[in-house]
Formats: C-alpha cells, sequence, structure tokens
C-alpha cells in the first residue's frame, strides 16, 4: 500500500460506478481493491459503499460517498503522462464522454465532475524547445487546443 493516497469525495451513490468505469477506462495496472459500506451505527445508508479503494496504472486513490456538500474544481487534476496520440485521443474520448466537459490545453472534467490532464508524448519537450521562437510557437499552439495534438504542436 503507498503512504499518500488521494481522497475523492463524490457525489452521493456515484463511487462504485465511477471507480469501475475510471479503472475501465485507464486499464493496464488498474482495478478496483476494496469496498466498505456503511453500517447501521454510520450516518450513509446502511449497505451502500462508504469508500471505494482503486488502483489506476498502479497509483492508489479512494473514493468516499460523501454527497453533495463538496464538489470537485479545477485546483486539483489527474494528469496523465499518455504513451501515444492514440491513447491520447482514447483517453480524452472516453472521459469526455456521456456527459464530460472539454476544457482547454488538455484538461477535461469527465461525467462525475473530476478534472483530468490528457498529455500527449513530447508535450514538456516541445513547450521547452531550446529555440525560444519555437517554444512560443508550440506554447501558442497548445493555448488554441481542447484535446492536444502532438504533431500539430511540434509543427507550429
Amino acid at each position: 500500500m503507498q503512504k499518500v493516497t488521494t481522497f475523492l469525495w463524490f457525489p452521493k451513490d456515484l463511487i462504485e460506478e465511477a471507480a469501475d468505469y475510471y479503472v475501465s477506462v485507464i486499464g493496464g495496472d488498474s482495478r478496483v481493491l476494496e469496498t466498505t459500506r456503511w453500517t447501521a451505527a454510520s450516518p450513509g445508508e446502511e449497505g451502500k459503499a462508504m469508500t471505494v479503494r482503486f488502483q489506476l496504472d498502479g497509483a492508489e486513490y479512494v473514493a468516499f460517498d460523501g454527497g453533495p456538500e463538496f464538489t470537485f474544481n479545477e485546483a486539483a487534476s489527474l494528469s496523465v503522462e499518455c504513451d501515444s496520440q492514440e491513447e491520447t485521443d482514447r483517453l480524452w474520448n472516453a472521459l469526455t464522454s456521456g456527459g464530460g466537459q472539454e476544457i482547454q490545453c488538455g484538461w477535461l472534467k469527465d461525467k462525475y465532475g473530476l478534472f483530468w490532464q490528457i498529455v500527449p508524448p513530447g508535450l514538456g519537450d516541445a513547450l521547452t524547445d531550446p529555440d525560444p521562437e519555437k517554444a512560443a510557437r508550440a506554447m501558442k499552439a497548445m493555448l488554441g487546443m481542447k484535446r492536444l495534438d502532438i504533431e500539430a504542436i511540434r509543427n507550429a
């Protein structure tokens, strides 16, 4: 078990669905690890999922059935470093489907309200190119995109 784990507060009754969805979208070393349920002595509805501990590509997260008091915002997001443009596109399409929202510069909000950054391979190199003019063109290209296209950024 990792020492520091991200704890995600979800609206009521969505955590099992969300964890299963994220595991299926990310793939690789991703799986649901454990589900705890509210008991008769707890404030939640007995038998409903209280927490779901899950793993996305080896990193652990805990989803909590917290209700509507708190929501996700752009101040925190999950960032995925993709291995290819195809993976970038697949994750982008999956995470924006079903009510997700495209934002800008590779950022999106999924249907559960969680924010993500979907990063194509080579983005950092393009933005920090030793040629300042080339790096500036890459930045300008990226700023004009929602889903990032690494070839268009490199060719800017």
